[in-house]
C-alpha cells in the first residue's frame, strides 16, 4: 500500500511536534509553529506565517494573492497568532503595499467558509462566523464576535468586545462593548451578557450605559455628544476606549435605534 504524503517544500519551516496530514500544500516561504495540526487539503501559500497551538482543517488557504487590482506583486505576508483555530474552506489573503501584512492575533476563531481580504488586522479573542466576508483593510478588535452571514464593508472597524447580529451588512464602525442588529444596522444596547463572561463588573457595565445613553438618547450630535462624555463623565479605561474610538473613526459609527426611530 502507498503511503500518502503531504507536499512540503524544501524551504518551508515547520514547528517541532507539528502534524501535517495527507494530500496538505505547503509552500516556499511558510513558517509554521510548534504543535499545530495541518488538515488534510489545506493550502498554505507563501508568506504564511502560523504560530504555535494552531489548527488549520480541510479546504482552507492562507495566504493567497490580494484579490486587488492594484496589487502588483509586492512581497507581503499572513500573520497568525498563536491557539487560533481555523476551519474548513476559509480563504485569507495577504496584505498588499497598504500595509504588508494580514494579521489574524492570538485564541481566535475563523469558521467554515470565512473569507479575510487583504490587510485586515484581527486582534486577539475574536470569533468570525460561518461566512462572514471581510473586505480590505478591516479592523476587528480584542473579543469581538463578528456573526455568520455578516458581509463587511472596507476600512470598516469593530470595537472590543462587540457582538453584532448575523446576516447583517457592516458599513460604518461599530464602536467598542455594544450589540449591534436590525436593518440598516444599528446600535441596540450593550454587550452586557458577554462582558459578564469576561468578568467585567457590573459597575464597569453600568457605567459603559452611561456613556451610550448621552451618545444614542440625548439628542445631541456624536461630536458634541463625545464632547460631553469627556467634560461630564468620570475617567475610566472604558469611557476613554469608546471616546478614542469615535473621534478617531474615518467611516463614522453607526446610528443608534430609539423607539422605533434612528437617531442621528
Amino acid at each position: 500500500m502507498t503511503q500518502l504524503k503531504a507536499n512540503i517544500h524544501p524551504k518551508a519551516k515547520i514547528g517541532k511536534n507539528t502534524v501535517v496530514e495527507p494530500f496538505a500544500t505547503i509552500c516556499e516561504d511558510v513558517e509554521v509553529g510548534e504543535g499545530c495540526w495541518i488538515g488534510p487539503n489545506t493550502i498554505l501559500m507563501p508568506g504564511t506565517r502560523l504560530g504555535k497551538n494552531c489548527k488549520i482543517f480541510p479546504g482552507a488557504v492562507i495566504s493567497a494573492d490580494p484579490q486587488d487590482l492594484k496589487f502588483e506583486g509586492e512581497y507581503t505576508t499572513t500573520n497568525i497568532g498563536d491557539n487560533t483555530t481555523i476551519r474548513e474552506f476559509v480563504t485569507i489573503n495577504k496584505g498588499t503595499k497598504a500595509k504588508g501584512k494580514t494579521v489574524i492575533g492570538n485564541n481566535c476563531l475563523l469558521m467554515s467558509y470565512v473569507h479575510v481580504a487583504h490587510d485586515c488586522e484581527i486582534k486577539d479573542h475574536a470569533i468570525l462566523g460561518s461566512y462572514a466576508g471581510l473586505a480590505g483593510e478591516v479592523e476587528v478588535d480584542n473579543w469581538a464576535i463578528v456573526s455568520p452571514g455578516n458581509l463587511v464593508h472596507q476600512f470598516v472597524r469593530i470595537g472590543a468586545h462587540v457582538m453584532i447580529q448575523g446576516g447583517s451588512k457592516v458599513t460604518k464602525d461599530v464602536p467598542p462593548f455594544v450589540l449591534a442588529g436590525r436593518d440598516p444596522l444599528a446600535f441596540t444596547g450593550i454587550n452586557s451578557i458577554g462582558l459578564r463572561r469576561r468578568n467585567i463588573s457590573n459597575e464597569t457595565i453600568y457605567a459603559i450605559q452611561e456613556v451610550y445613553r448621552i451618545i444614542y438618547q440625548r439628542g445631541l450630535n456624536i461630536s458634541d455628544a463625545i464632547d460631553f462624555v469627556d467634560v461630564n463623565l468620570p475617567a475610566s479605561n472604558e469611557r476613554d476606549e469608546i471616546v478614542l474610538f469615535i473621534r478617531e473613526s474615518k467611516r463614522g459609527i453607526i446610528k443608534g435605534y430609539f423607539d422605533g426611530e434612528e437617531k442621528n
